[in-house]
């Protein structure tokens, strides 16, 4: 039998990722990270490989090992690292890694620690053929057999991970994650003169950023520019449609960005258009440095996070009209910013704390 550290709390948390190459779930992942271990936590990191731009962010103290591979089905090793490890938990950082948790789960047996798994993306799938979405309910619904508990980041996200994944509520927490802080060090992002809007996520096809192109030169104010921060496959695609669209001089793609505040907060306007989101952090890092949202409706946490019309403006995902309208609402001299929002509660400390009781309670997988 694994044999764990004789701990009545997590004192040794073990998490989890593919590669570091930008994604808000391996970013959020690396925050807690840091907040686990500067709480007095062990904590080790398996990558497949620290390859990607954070790599910069890993924190110090932590106990990486790293498999050297950085394909996905590198991880399906992670049940040989958990035995050597010894950790009193595993945390599962997001949706895309349930594949790898279910797998480490049934490796390991009545050996398994804890498992406590994040809901990092939408549950409901609306964009997915009836025959995927068919499938993506029904892997949901095997959850419950290898995940100890969930967290969701809002109390919809939390709602939804029950219908969907059949998770009572017991075995349900709501923890936000942690904020968004300046990078010291991180490299400037070079802005665009004049007013702009930004994007900052993957350059993938769930992102449709080219919702966002197809809108630009739609919109009242002609000289309005556009930066979108991230770096992903869809590039090409949209650098040819910048091209056909005759965008060229008003949208820059720099890549990824060490540290996307500064240039949020200068902007006029934060634009997200995705099919699917779980709780999309860029929407909650621009109000917190008071900057407008404009967001398609990607999740059901979307209207949770712009719960006022002061905050910005949500649209349906298919709306190109609307999306146009509410950028050239918020891009109106007369509009007025809004106050920063800050976050509230201690995200670290709540999540050490359903840790702890998790490794107290041994609760069995029913």
């Amino acid at each position: 039998m694994l044999h764990r550290t004789h701990s009545e709390t997590a004192q040794h948390i073990l998490t989890y990722a593919q590669q570091l190459q930008g994604g808000g779930v391996e970013r959020a992942m690396l925050r807690m990270a840091a907040g686990w271990r500067a709480a007095g936590r062990r904590v080790t990191l398996v990558l497949g490989s620290r390859e990607g731009p954070l790599a910069a962010e890993i924190p110090d103290g932590i106990e990486l090992i790293e498999l050297g591979d950085g394909r996905h089905q590198a991880l399906f090793r992670l049940a040989e690292e958990v035995r050597r490890a010894r950790p009193d938990l595993l945390f599962c950082p997001g949706n895309r890694y349930t594949g790898v948790t279910a797998l480490a789960r049934l490796r390991l047996g009545r050996a398994a620690p804890p498992i406590v798994g994040k809901v990092s993306n939408a549950l409901v799938r609306p964009e997915l053929s009836q025959g995927a979405a068919w499938r993506y309910r029904r892997w949901l619904r095997l959850h419950p057999r290898f995940l100890t508990h969930a967290v969701a980041m809002t109390p919809a996200m939390a709602a939804e991970a029950m219908a969907e994944m059949g998770m009572s509520p017991e075995r349900v927490s709501v923890i936000a994650n942690p904020p968004a802080r300046t990078i010291p060090g991180a490299a400037p992002v070079a802005l665009p003169e004049g007013r702009y809007l930004i994007g900052v996520g993957r350059l993938e096809p769930q992102k449709r950023w080219d919702r966002l192109l197809t809108a630009l030169p739609q919109l009242a104010d002609k000289q309005v520019k556009l930066l979108l921060l991230g770096e992903g496959g869809a590039r090409g695609t949209l650098e040819a449609q910048v091209a056909a669209l005759g965008l060229g001089d008003r949208v820059t793609m720099p890549g990824h960005a060490g540290d996307p505040l500064p240039a949020l907060r200068s902007a006029a306007v934060a634009v997200l258009t995705s099919d699917y989101e779980g709780v999309p952090g860029v929407l909650r890092e621009a109000l917190s440095v008071g900057t407008p949202v404009v967001s398609t409706e990607s999740s059901v946490a979307v209207r949770e996070i712009v719960h006022a019309p002061e905050l910005g403006t949500v649209v349906e995902r298919e709306d190109g009209a609307a999306l146009v309208g509410a950028l050239d609402h918020w891009l109106a001299p007369d509009a007025v910013r809004p106050t920063p929002v800050a976050a509230a509660g201690d995200s670290i400390a709540e999540y050490l704390a359903l840790f702890d009781r998790m490794v107290r309670e041994r609760s069995p997988i029913r």
